[in-house]
Parts: C-alpha cells; sequence; structure tokens
C-alpha cells in the first residue's frame, strides 16, 4: 500500500486520479456490456423488433446511430428496427409497429403465408390500413374494401380463394393455373371456393382469363411446371393424360410419373434443374427410365425449355408416340 497512502490515512490527489480513472475505465465497460444485454432485452420483448423510442430507453440516439451504421442493428421500417432480416410476418409486425394497428396480408404476400405462393414474391402486398403509407420498392398497398379476411397463424389476410383468384388474375394464363393448382394442392382452399370467389371478383380484370383457367385447375398438380406443361398439352388438343400416374414394374416396385397416357404406354416426365440435379437423382432417374421400358413404357423428358421456348416441338414429339400403333405383344 505504500505510495498510495500517506501519514494519517491520506490518500495523495495522485492516487485519487487514478482511481477516478479506473473507476470510469470500468464504468464504461459495464455500460458498454450492458447495453447490448439491454437491447437485447428489448428486442426478445418486442418479438425481435424494437421502435425507435423503446431503444432509446436503453441507448443514446447516438448509440443507436452508431449501431444501425456498424450492422448490429438493422432499419427495417422508419423507426423499427431489429437485429437481422425478418421474414414475411416479421415484416408485416414492423409494419403493425409502424401504422399502429394491424396489417392486413394480400396478394402475393398472404399466398405465401398460406404456403401457394408460386411466384417467389418478394414485395409485401397489404391492404390499406387506413393511416399514410407510402408504396415504395419493398411494399405495396392495396384498396380492398370488403374482402374475406381469415387468420394465418396470428396474422390477418385476405382469404385463401380470394387470394388465389386475386394473385391469378394479374398473371399469365400458365401462372395463373400453376396458382391456382397450388391452392388446391395444399388443401387452402377448395374448388367451390374458388367459383365463389371469381363470382365476387366480377368486373374486375383479368377476371373473365381466370374464370376460363379456373376449370383446368387440378389438385393433382405438384409443381408450377407441370401446370404450365399441362395448360400447353390442353391448348394443343392432346388427350388429356393422367396426372401423377402409379406404374408398378416387374419387380414390385410403384414409380409415380408426371404425365401419363395410359392405352398408349407413354409417360411425360418434367424434369426440374432443383430435383434432378446429383449422382443420387440421376441414379434414380436412369433406374426409374429402365425399368419402366422394361415394362414397355415410352418415356418423354420435358425441360422448362421444351414447355416454354419449343412448345410446338414438344407436343409434336408426345403426340407422336400417343397416336403411333403399338406393336403387338
Amino acid at each position: 500500500m505504500s505510495g498510495i497512502f500517506a501519514s494519517g490515512g491520506r490518500i495523495h490527489s495522485c492516487a485519487l486520479v487514478h482511481i477516478s480513472l479506473v473507476a470510469g475505465y470500468f464504468g464504461r465497460f459495464r455500460r458498454t456490456i450492458f447495453t447490448g444485454v439491454d437491447i437485447e432485452s428489448v428486442l426478445l420483448a418486442g418479438g425481435g423488433l424494437a421502435t425507435t423510442s423503446q431503444l432509446l430507453t436503453v441507448i443514446s440516439p447516438k448509440r443507436l446511430a452508431g449501431f444501425v451504421q456498424s450492422g448490429r442493428l438493422i432499419r427495417v421500417y422508419h423507426g423499427v428496427y431489429a437485429a437481422s432480416e425478418p421474414d414475411e410476418f416479421g415484416k408485416l409486425t414492423a409494419l403493425d409497429l409502424v401504422a399502429g394497428r394491424p396489417i392486413v396480408a394480400c396478394m402475393g404476400t398472404a399466398a405465401a403465408l398460406y404456403g401457394f405462393d408460386t411466384e417467389g414474391t418478394r414485395r409485401l402486398h397489404i391492404l390499406d390500413p387506413g393511416v399514410r403509407m407510402r408504396p415504395s420498392r419493398d411494399m405495396m398497398v392495396h384498396q380492398r374494401i370488403g374482402a374475406p379476411l381469415r387468420r394465418v397463424e396470428g396474422r390477418l389476410a385476405t382469404s385463401p380463394a380470394w387470394t388465389a383468384i386475386e394473385v391469378a388474375r394479374v398473371l399469365r394464363r400458365p401462372r395463373a393455373l400453376a396458382t391456382l393448382d397450388a391452392a388446391l394442392h395444399i388443401g387452402a382452399c377448395t374448388r367451390g371456393e374458388l367459383d365463389a370467389a371469381i363470382r365476387e371478383h366480377k368486373g374486375r380484370r383479368g377476371i373473365v382469363m381466370v374464370r376460363e383457367v379456373v376449370a383446368h385447375a387440378d389438385r393433382r398438380a405438384e409443381s408450377p411446371m407441370e401446370s404450365e406443361a399441362r395448360l400447353l398439352f390442353i391448348d394443343s388438343g392432346l388427350p388429356m393424360p393422367e396426372l401423377q400416374y402409379g406404374i408398378i414394374d416387374r419387380h414390385g416396385r410403384l414409380w409415380r410419373v408426371d404425365f401419363a397416357w395410359p392405352e398408349a404406354m407413354v409417360v411425360a416426365e418434367y424434369d426440374s434443374v432443383e430435383w434432378h440435379v446429383g449422382r443420387d437423382a440421376l441414379l434414380h432417374d436412369r433406374l426409374k427410365t429402365s425399368r419402366l421400358q422394361e415394362c414397355g413404357w415410352t418415356t418423354i423428358p420435358m425441360t422448362v425449355d421444351d414447355i416454354r421456348r419449343d412448345p410446338i416441338g414438344l407436343v409434336t414429339r408426345i403426340n407422336g408416340h400417343i397416336t403411333r400403333p403399338r406393336l403387338a405383344s
């Protein structure tokens, strides 16, 4: 203790300065630690989101700006922050905070919440909340007075059938059918509900096309490109194939194919890049084709380029096989 205390137990002025500096250092250190903890607590309390006023209860405006600049906080919308980029539910919750009332999802955003968004919607689509919210590249506000609503995981959205028809109205025919197929496939709505929603959209842009396309909607379709291919077959006048048709090979194994014309023993399979890449997928496809060939089936592979860029060539190939007389076995 020598060098710190002088006679009579009094502290030298230099020692006071030293203690003050040490205390100041540790005080700043503790504030830095607890600032992070406090921000995390605020975010957790808000489900991963916090408003400016909430954050300013634990940090200063200058430190808030610093956290945003360093990337430790993300500005989701004006006055709302998160620690990381939120998903659709998170972004909608952030808009709740901005608007001061629950936001209702519609169009592609609602389709994504239900699970039948075939278009990979990135822009948020919401109903007008009744307060001023400017559309942007990340958000579109729609006027849909009287639209039927439903809750999906606690979030209000336009009803599934209404949503499917709304989305289909603004798409090309093949993608409109893909959306309707997807909504039926996951059980989000029924064919009757789609028909009812079409009647509610009477007179609106694109509804005539949707009314024609919905007649071909089929819950058995398992991918958007299968829907596009099926509409091509319909428009080209090909005999309607069986969808997701099951064939048992000579070894007793069941194979399911996208499209089949059983009388002609012809199948058509959509080869997507996502599902048919890799050694295992390649071996599976080769075995499937071989086993079906053993049973007398002809397999016609299809790609996105066949369907969209060479539809006539694809239809000609399929028609040539299904109209060719079969040799007696």
